[in-house]
């Protein structure tokens, strides 16, 4: 074997990557952290407006029961405040605007319950998955040969409960329902704790936000780990024998006992290795595509919606945008909605140009705030596809028969190549949280694995 550069080589310097490096560091273990982009990050990027107001373009709440994210704010100081909820709610749907409370707008009395009987069905589901190993469940190969779309179809009666769970598809996975796999559909939800809990603001999924950006978390984490973070390293073929592994970006080579692969699954298998990938695993990477989101911000100069008793949340048919949140910062200092356009209707937006998708945007604002929303002072949008290494968000998902199939390859190392990323947590799978616990679960494997060598 050739010198060692370090024990461990970590490829991406999103959250998982930089918490495997930490993790590795803290346990004594020397570390290169290879990271593509020219910033770290991953898919946290934060951006600051042009009045100073800094915006999240990436992932950006934090929950309750997120600890290990918690703990790192508390440890860097960090600030976070409530998402803004007061008020009342509003639905555009067939052109018209309905004000209501809550979240899912109220319709009669048999739609209501029917789309409370879905819930609690599958609530039900996710709370019956083993999340360490979801293909062992009795009902593993049932379950993921029927898509979410089978699921609403057999199990919701009425059009508008199918509408409602037909839409929590792409709001939560970015991608269709008919291209989950209902066995995915619930252990994702059963990684956060239930449906319930990822979908709603207050003590949920979307309770908490920066108030200087989530990117802030890699920052600190990079800040920590120095130089051991090399930009700009695109890393092309990753080889091992038997002692350890050398990896090869566009203009360096990389010597060390292990490798930890902190990237997206489909990612991964755009990496050469030699010798080759065991077929289960190459075949997982072709079958964990990637959601697609468009992420877009209105700025006003305050958030004028809240004089009029609204909380900034809105449902509607329309394609873009499909829900819109008010973003804007703890202070009130101005007005911002956030509007998210997901799955099929932002891969269709994604081939218009900036001025059409821009213009669409405001016009469903306006039906649903009026003439007001018009005067916004900035505009900014992010389509993670174009980012050539992330290639979408918010997570990569399993079509119907991914998991009972390859399931037990996604974190399974591969000699000595150890896969991180929040693809394969086990809590909060597809958000920050899910990326620490992964990063940390790799990064103690690949310990364990050089020191037992």
């Amino acid at each position: 074997m050739q010198k060692l550069d370090c024990d461990i080589v970590i490829v991406g310097a999103g959250m998982s990557g930089l918490s495997a490096a930490r993790a590795a560091t803290r346990a004594g273990k020397s570390v290169i952290v290879l990271e593509a982009r020219d910033r770290v990050g991953g898919r946290t990027l934060s951006k600051t407006l042009d009045n100073g107001v800094t915006i999240d373009l990436g992932g950006q709440w934090v929950a309750p029961t997120q600890k290990r994210v918690l703990a790192l704010i508390e440890e860097f100081g960090l600030k976070i405040f409530k998402t803004y909820q007061t008020g009342d709610s509003i639905a555009y749907l067939n052109g018209e605007k309905v004000r209501y409370e809550g979240v899912i707008p109220k319709r009669d009395p048999e739609t209501d319950a029917d789309i409370e009987n879905g819930m609690a069905l599958l609530e039900e589901l996710a709370a019956s998955i083993p999340l360490e190993a979801p293909w062992t469940h009795p009902r593993a190969l049932e379950l993921d040969r029927q898509t979410f779309a089978d699921w609403i179809n057999a199990n919701l009666k009425t059009e508008f409960g199918r509408w409602v769970y037909d839409r929590l598809a792409p709001g939560v996975f970015s991608v269709e329902a008919c291209e989950l796999s209902l066995l995915h559909v619930a252990f994702y939800f059963g990684a956060a704790g239930g449906v319930d809990r990822l979908t709603s603001t207050d003590g949920g999924g979307q309770d908490s936000r920066f108030q200087t950006g989530a990117q802030q978390l890699s920052i600190n984490l990079a800040k920590e780990l120095g130089e051991r973070i090399r930009l700009e390293q695109i890393v092309t073929k990753i080889e091992q024998d038997s002692v350890g592994v050398t990896v090869t970006t566009e203009d360096r080579k990389y010597v060390a006992r292990r490798v930890i692969v902190a990237l997206p699954p489909t990612l991964t298998g755009r990496i050469r290795y030699v010798p080759a990938l065991p077929a289960s695993r190459d075949s997982l990477t072709q079958r964990m595509p990637m959601g697609t989101a468009l992420k877009t911000m209105v700025r006003y100069r305050t958030p004028f919606w809240r004089a009029d008793g609204l909380s900034g949340l809105v449902f509607t048919d329309h394609d873009t945008p499909q829900l819109v949140y008010d973003n804007s910062p703890d202070d009130g200092s101005c007005g911002i909605l956030l509007l998210f356009t997901e799955g099929i209707a932002a891969r269709k937006w994604s081939e218009k140009t900036a001025e059409e998708r821009e213009a669409a945007a405001i016009e469903v604002l306006v039906k649903c705030f009026g003439a007001k929303a018009t005067e916004y002072e900035e505009f900014i949008e992010k389509y993670w596809v174009d980012e050539e290494f992330s290639r979408g968000c918010y997570a990569g998902t399993m079509p119907a028969g991914a998991w009972t199939s390859f399931g037990p390859v996604l974190s399974r190392p591969v000699g000595h190549i150890h896969w991180a990323g929040t693809e394969t947590a086990t809590c909060w799978n597809g958000y920050i949280e899910g990326a620490i616990q992964a990063g940390e679960r790799a990064s103690l494997e690949a310990i364990t694995s050089i020191d037992d060598a």
